[in-house]
C-alpha cells in the first residue's frame, strides 16, 4: 500500500474526472472561445458570488496576477509572515511585479493582528510606498479563518482605502469545516484565488475571481506571466467535475486527519491539529531522516522536516491512515 502524505496536490484524477477531460468540448481560450473553460468560469463565478472568474494554470500565477492587478510598481501589499505569496512563491511579487511586501506576523490561529495591520498602513508621504492591498489566506497551514474575523479585516481595509485579496487555495476546506459556503466565506473580498488541484483533486488549475473591471486587468497580467492556454478545456473539465463532485467529500479528509492526529498522540508524538486536512508533528532534526527511511520502506511518503506536515486527501483512505499509524507506532518503539 502506498500512502502519500506530502500534500493534497499529489492526487490522481478519478475515472469520472478522466472521462470528463477526455470528452471535453475544446476551443482556443486565448481567443475566449473554449466552451468548457467559459462554462467553468461562469459556474465558478456563481458558486463564489463574483461577477467573473478566470482560469489560471497555477495558484502561484493566480496570486501574482491578482497582486499585479491591485498594486502598481513600487506599491505595497500587507500580508502575513506565513502567507504563501510571501514565503513560497519564489519572491515573484518583488522579482516580477516590483510590489513591496509589508509583513505582519501570523498569530497562532493564522490571523493577523488588525491593530498591527492598521498601524502598518503608510501615510501619504513620498518617503513611503503607497499601501494598496491587504492580502489574507484561508486556510493557512490548514487553519480555517472564521467569517467574523474576515468581516473585521474587510471593514478595516475599507476604512483605510485598501483593496482586499484572499488566497483561498483551500477555501473549500475552510467552508466545509465551518459548515458554510464559499460564497458566504468570501463575501466582501475584491478578489479570491481558489485552487482546483489541491483538495478538489484536479491535475492542474486555479480560479481567480473578482468584478469584471478587475478581471480584465487580471487577464492582461495572466498574459504577461505566460498563463494564456489554448485548448484549456481539458483542464477546465476536470475543474467542473471537481466542483460538482469533490467538495462535500472534503469532510472525509478532515475526519481522516482527526484520526491520524489522535493515533499519533496515542503513540507518543507531539502533535498540533488537525487543522482541516493537515496534521503537524514535531519529530526533531536528529530523528527525521531515520523516520523518513522507516516510513518509506513501508510505502508511506512524507516531506522530511523536523516539523512534519501530514496532509490527507482523496487518495488517502481510512485504511491508509491506519497503515501509516502502524508504521509511526513501530518507529516510536525504536530506541533513539
Amino acid at each position: 500500500m502506498i500512502v502519500d502524505l506530502r500534500s493534497d496536490t499529489v492526487t490522481q484524477p478519478s475515472a469520472g474526472m478522466r472521462k470528463a477531460m477526455l470528452e471535453a468540448e475544446l476551443g482556443d481560450d486565448v481567443f475566449g472561445d473554449d466552451p468548457t473553460v467559459n462554462k467553468l468560469q461562469e459556474y465558478a463565478a456563481g458558486v463564489f458570488g463574483f461577477e467573473a472568474a478566470l482560469l489560471f494554470p497555477t495558484g502561484t500565477q493566480s496570486n501574482l496576477a491578482a497582486l499585479m492587478s491591485h498594486c502598481g510598481r513600487g506599491e505595497e501589499v500587507i500580508l502575513g509572515s506565513e502567507a504563501h505569496s510571501y514565503r513560497y512563491e519564489a519572491g515573484g511579487l518583488g522579482v516580477l511585479a516590483s510590489i513591496h511586501p509589508q509583513v505582519a506576523a501570523n498569530r497562532p490561529d493564522g490571523t493577523l493582528d488588525l491593530a498591527e495591520v492598521e498601524a502598518l498602513v503608510k501615510p501619504d508621504d513620498p518617503h513611503f510606498p503607497r499601501t494598496r492591498l491587504l492580502a489574507l489566506e484561508n486556510t493557512i497551514t490548514g487553519r480555517a479563518i472564521g467569517r467574523p474575523y474576515l468581516e473585521k479585516a474587510i471593514s478595516l481595509a475599507r476604512k483605510k482605502n485598501l483593496s482586499t485579496h484572499l488566497d483561498g487555495a483551500r477555501v473549500f476546506n475552510a467552508a466545509v469545516q465551518q459548515k458554510t459556503s464559499v460564497k458566504a466565506l468570501c463575501a466582501g473580498f475584491d478578489s479570491v484565488s481558489s485552487c482546483l488541484s489541491k483538495g478538489l483533486g484536479t491535475p492542474a488549475g486555479t480560479l481567480l475571481l473578482g468584478n469584471k473591471p478587475f478581471m480584465e486587468k487580471a487577464r492582461r497580467a495572466r498574459k504577461i506571466l505566460g498563463g494564456g492556454m489554448r485548448q484549456a478545456g481539458v483542464i477546465a473539465a476536470a475543474g467542473l467535475y471537481a466542483l460538482e463532485h469533490n467538495v462535500g467529500r472534503l469532510a472525509e479528509d478532515h475526519a481522516n486527519a482527526e484520526r491520524l492526529a489522535q493515533g499519533l498522540r496515542e503513540a507518543g508524538y507531539e502533535v498540533e491539529g488537525p487543522n482541516t486536512n493537515m496534521v503537524m508533528v514535531s519529530v526533531g532534526p536528529e530523528r527525521i531522516q531515520a523516520l523518513h527511511k522507516h516510513l518509506e520502506s513501508r510505502g508511506i511518503t512524507i516531506l522530511p522536516r523536523p516539523v512534519l506536515r501530514l496532509v490527507t486527501h482523496l487518495d488517502v483512505s481510512r485504511e491508509g491512515i491506519e497503515h501509516a499509524l502502524a508504521a509511526f507506532r513501530a518507529f516510536a518503539k525504536k530506541p533513539s
